[in-house]
C-alpha cells in the first residue's frame, strides 16, 4: 500500500504504530500531554510530536475529541488522503491510504470535475467524503506527491531489451496492463508469489520485492493468491486458538436445552461441504385448527454456546467477518476445533442447536414460530444428490436408518407448501450458473463444470428462508436489536441503464411501472428458449443493488420479504451469531454454568450492542471481499485448466462489446476474456453505442452481446486468471494493415468518439513497461 511521505523524526520520538497502541489502549481520549508524559518528551520532541499528530488526524489514523484528546479513528473521516485503485471507463474508484479499521478499507467513487488533472492508478489525493446511500463518494481537494504502491504477483524469467535475461513481476490483478522489471528479488526465487513495491514512473518504473508469500502453483495453493491480494486473515493467533479449544471442552448437557434427539433430523449439505450449519425436520400438523398443515424445526449450529462476546474468538471472528471457501481450501472464521468439530452438526454425535419451530399452513404460510436452545442427534448427512436420488426412487441410500427416507418424504410434502408460497410471492427468479472446480486427490484440476441445481438444493433453500424470516420477526415482536439482511430496490440510474441495453435487444422495459421482482421474472420468461437469455439475467442481475447488512429495516427486494434476517449459517457468517444471540437474550435462553476460562453469557456483548451499525457496515464489506476473492480464484483456476489448450478453437459467447474490441467466455467454463479489435480483420471497427455492437465499416460483420462463436484461445494467465483470444481466422500478430478511412465512409449509428477501436483514455495493449 503506498505510504504518507513522514517528516524527519527525532530519534526520541515513537513511532506512529506506537502512538496508535497507547491511544487504542487508554480507557478514553487522551491529550498531546498525556502522550508526551506516557513517552518522556522534552522539549524539541515535544514540538515534534504535535506535528506528527497533526499529520496522523489529516490523515484519519485518529481523531481529535472534545479538549484536543486524540482517540483512534472509527470510520472514514470527513477529510482524508485517498489511492486510486482503479480507473474503469470514465469511472475512478480509490480507497484510504492507511486504513485502521477492523473491517476492509471502503471504496469510494471519486466525482472528478474536469479533465485537466485526469487522476490514474496509484494516484494520492486529499479528498472530502460523503456518505451516499450504502456507499461513499470523494471529491478531490488537491492531488499529492505519490508514494510507492504494493502489489502482489508472481516473479517470472524472460528476456528484457535487447533479448537480456531479466526477472519480471507479473501482477496477479488481471486489469494489470503491464510486468514489471524487478530491480531486488529479495530472497525470493522464480515463480514465488510475492508483494512488491513499485518506483518510478511509467518505463522506468522498477518492482523490489518486500515479501515472499509462497509458492502458488503447488497443488491446492492457487488461492493463496487471492488470499495475499485481499489481505484475508488465514492464521488463528495462539489467544484465539487456546480459547478455541477451552470452548470445545464445554460440558453439553439437556439442563437448559429441549431434547430433539429421539427426532430423524437431517442434514443436507453440498457433497464437499466442509461444515454443517443446518439440519431439518417436518411432520403433518396434527392441530384440527391447521387441517393440510405442517409442523417443521430448523435446527442451526449453537455456536453463540461456544462463541462468547467480546472474548478472543469473537474478536476474531468479528475480524475476519465470514468464512471464504475456494476450490482448494476454506478460510474459516472460526477455528477448525469448532466450525468442523464440535460446532457442526454431524450424524450420531449430540450437538448444541438453536432450534425453529415452525407451524406452516396448507397455502405454505407461516402462521408461528418459536426458538429454543435443543441438543440435537443427526441420523443422517446427506449430499444433496443422493436426497434427490433417494427421493425420486423412493429407496433408501446403503447404511441409512429406517426412519430416513420417511424423514426425507415428509420434508418434501411440507417443501410443497413452502414453494407454493415462494411462488406466490413471485421473488427474483435468477438462476445463474455456478462453476464447480473439481480437484483429484492431489490436489490438480479433475474437472471444472457447471453445479447441478436440484429440487434438494431449493428444498434446503426454502427451508432456510422460513427460519430467516421467523428469527426477524420473533426479535421485532421483542423489540430486540437486529442485523437485517437488506436488499434495495433497484436505483432509477441502474433502471435506466437496464432499459437501454433492453433496447439493443429490441424490447422495452416502462420506466413508469412500479418495479416488483415479478416485473424481471416476467422479463427472463419472454426470453425463455432465447440464446440471449443469459445476457439477460446478467443485465437484470447488474440492475440490482447489492444486499448489505444493518439494524435499519429496509426489507428484501429479491426476495419480496418485508423482514429478513440471516439467521442459519452461524459457523461461517458473524452477522447470524449476532442474531442468535439477540435471541438468547429477547427469549431468556441462557444456559446455567459458569464456564471456566470464558466469557460468561452467550447473549449480545456490550460491543456488539453499542455498535449494530458499525459491525454491519463492517462484515457487509468483509462479505464483498471474500466473493470477489472466491470469484478471482475460480477465475483463476479455469485459466490453470485452459492453459493446456492454448492454440485451440474453443465454443465461446460474447458477454460484452467496448469500443476497444469484445470480450467473450469459454461456453461450459466460464472465465472472461479479450478479443481485441485489432484481431477483428482489416476493415475498420466502430463501436455503436445504442446497439452495442462492433460493426464493420462496410456492414459485412458485426459482434453483439450473446453471439454464439469460435475463437481460438491465444493465451491463459492462471496467476490473475485472464484469458485472451483471437479470431480462427486471423494471421500471427492479427490485422496490422487497416486501409485508411476515406471520406465520407461511416457506419451508421452512435459511435464512440475517437472510431479507430479505443478511446483516449484506453491506453496501449503493450507488454511490459
Amino acid at each position: 500500500m503506498a505510504k504518507a511521505p513522514k517528516r524527519p523524526q527525532p530519534a526520541g520520538l515513537p513511532s506512529r504504530e506506537q502512538i496508535l497502541r497507547f491511544i487504542q489502549d487508554s480507557p478514553g481520549a487522551v491529550g498531546k500531554r498525556e502522550i508526551a508524559k506516557h513517552f518522556a518528551l522534552r522539549g524539541a520532541d515535544k514540538i515534534a510530536l504535535k506535528a506528527l499528530l497533526k499529520d496522523m488526524t489529516d490523515e484519519g489514523v485518529v481523531d481529535m475529541a472534545p479538549g484536543r484528546a486524540f482517540h483512534k479513528h472509527g470510520g472514514l473521516p470527513k477529510v482524508t488522503v485517498l489511492r486510486v485503485a482503479a480507473v474503469e471507463g470514465d469511472t475512478v474508484w480509490a480507497v484510504p491510504d492507511r486504513w485502521e479499521g477492523s473491517g476492509p478499507a471502503p471504496r469510494l467513487r471519486v466525482m472528478e470535475k474536469g479533465r485537466k488533472s485526469a487522476l490514474g492508478v496509484g494516484d494520492r489525493i486529499l479528498a472530502r467524503t460523503e456518505e451516499r446511500g450504502t456507499g461513499h463518494v470523494a471529491h478531490p481537494m488537491k492531488k499529492l506527491q505519490s508514494g510507492g504502491e504494493s502489489v502482489i504477483g508472481v516473479l517470472v524469467a524472460d528476456t528484457g531489451p535487447g533479448g537480456k535475461p531479466m526477472t519480471w513481476l507479473r501482477p496477479a490483478d488481471k486489469r494489470a496492463r503491464f510486468d514489471f522489471a524487478v530491480a531486488d528479488m529479495g530472497d525470493a526465487a522464480i515463480g514465488d508469489l510475492v508483494r512488491a513495491e513499485l518506483s518510478g514512473r511509467g518505463p522506468a518504473t522498477k518492482a523490489r520485492v518486500i515479501d515472499r508469500i509462497g509458492d502458488p502453483f503447488a497443488p491446492r495453493s492457487l488461492s493463496m493468491i487471492a488470499i495475499a491480494k485481499h489481505d484475508i486473515p488465514h492464521v488463528f493467533s495462539d489467544e484465539t486458538l487456546a480459547e478455541a479449544e477451552r470452548a470445545a471442552t464445554l460440558p453439553l448437557t439437556p439442563e437448559g436445552r429441549e431434547d430433539l434427539r429421539d427426532l430423524p433430523i437431517v442434514a443436507i449439505d453440498p457433497a464437499d461441504a466442509r461444515d454443517h450449519d443446518d439440519a431439518v425436520w417436518a411432520i403433518p400438523d396434527e392441530d384440527p385448527g391447521n387441517k393440510g398443515g405442517w409442523k417443521a424445526i430448523v435446527a442451526i449450529a449453537d455456536v453463540s454456546y461456544y462463541v462468547r462476546p467480546d472474548g478472543a474468538l469473537d474478536r476474531e471472528a468479528r475480524r475476519r467477518g465470514n468464512s471464504v471457501y475456494f476450490p482448494d481450501r476454506v478460510v474459516p472464521m472460526l477455528p477448525e476445533t469448532l466450525s468442523a468439530g464440535v460446532c457442526s452438526l454431524k450424524a450420531g454425535q449430540d450437538r448444541a442447536a438453536m432450534a425453529c419451530h415452525l407451524t406452516v399452513d396448507k397455502h405454505g404460510k407461516l402462521t408461528s414460530w418459536r426458538f429454543t436452545r435443543a441438543l440435537v442427534r443427526l441420523r443422517a448427512n446427506i449430499a444433496y444428490e443422493r436426497a434427490q436420488a433417494a427421493y425420486d426412487a423412493d429407496a433408501p441410500d446403503e447404511g441409512w436408518d429406517a426412519d430416513v427416507l420417511p424423514a426425507l418424504r415428509h420434508l418434501w410434502g411440507c417443501w410443497t407448501l413452502l414453494a407454493k408460497a415462494r411462488a406466490a410471492r413471485s421473488p427474483l427468479d435468477l438462476d445463474l450458473p455456478e462453476r464447480q472446480v473439481i480437484l483429484d486427490v492431489q490436489g490438480n484440476i479433475a474437472e471444472i463444470r457447471v453445479r447441478e441445481r436440484l429440487d434438494a438444493h431449493r428444498l434446503i433453500e426454502d427451508y432456510m428462508i422460513a427460519a430467516n424470516v421467523a428469527a426477524a420477526k420473533a426479535l421485532e415482536a421483542k423489540k430486540s436489536p437486529v442485523m437485517y439482511r437488506i436488499h434495495e430496490p433497484p436505483s432509477r440510474e441502474k433502471l435506466v441503464s437496464l432499459k437501454e441495453y433492453l433496447e439493443s435487444f429490441e424490447q422495452s422495459f416502462a420506466l413508469g411501472q412500479v418495479i416488483t421482482p415479478a416485473v424481471f421474472n416476467r422479463l427472463i420468461d419472454g426470453f425463455s428458449g432465447d440464446d440471449r437469455l443469459p445476457e439477460i439475467m446478467e443485465a437484470i442481475l447488474r440492475s440490482q443493488t447489492q444486499a448489505y447488512y444493518g439494524p435499519a429495516n429496509a426489507g428484501h427486494f429479491g426476495l419480496a420479504l418485508g423482514s429478513y434476517a440471516h439467521f442459519t449459517s452461524p459457523i461461517r457468517r458473524y452477522a447470524d451469531l449476532l442474531v442468535h444471540r439477540a435471541l438468547v437474550d429477547s427469549y431468556r435462553l441462557e444456559v446455567p454454568g459458569k464456564p471456566k476460562g470464558l466469557p460468561e453469557r452467550s447473549g449480545l456483548g456490550e460491543a456488539d450492542q453499542k455498535g449494530f451499525s458499525r459491525i454491519g457496515e463492517a462484515i457487509s464489506g468483509l462479505e464483498r471481499r471474500a466473493m470477489e476473492a472466491e470469484r478471482e480464484t475460480v477465475d483463476r483456476y479455469v485459466a490453470a485448466y485452459l492453459a493446456g489448450k492454448v492454440g485451440e478453437i474453443v465454443p465461446a459467447r460474447i458477454t460484452g462489446v467496448q469500443p476497444f474490441g469484445f470480450f467473450a467466455t469459454v461456453d461450459g467454463l466460464g472465465g472472461d476474456g479479450l478479443v481485441p479489435v485489432s484481431m477483428l480483420g482489416s476493415e475498420r471497427f466502430f463501436y455503436d453505442e445504442a446497439a452495442r455492437t462492433l460493426d464493420s465499416e462496410h456492414g459485412r460483420v458485426s459482434y453483439s452481446v450473446g453471439q454464439r462463436l469460435d475463437l481460438r484461445l491465444l493465451e491463459a494467465n492462471p496467476v490473475s486468471g485472464a484469458l485472451r483470444f483471437e479470431l480462427p481466422d486471423a494471421p500471427e500478430g492479427g490485422f496490422r494493415n487497416r486501409p485508411p478511412r476515406r471520406d465520407g465512409v461511416k457506419k451508421a449509428g452512435k459511435h464512440a468518439v475517437g472510431k479507430r477501436g479505443r478511446p483516449g483514455n484506453i491506453r496501449h495493449q503493450g507488454k511490459r513497461r
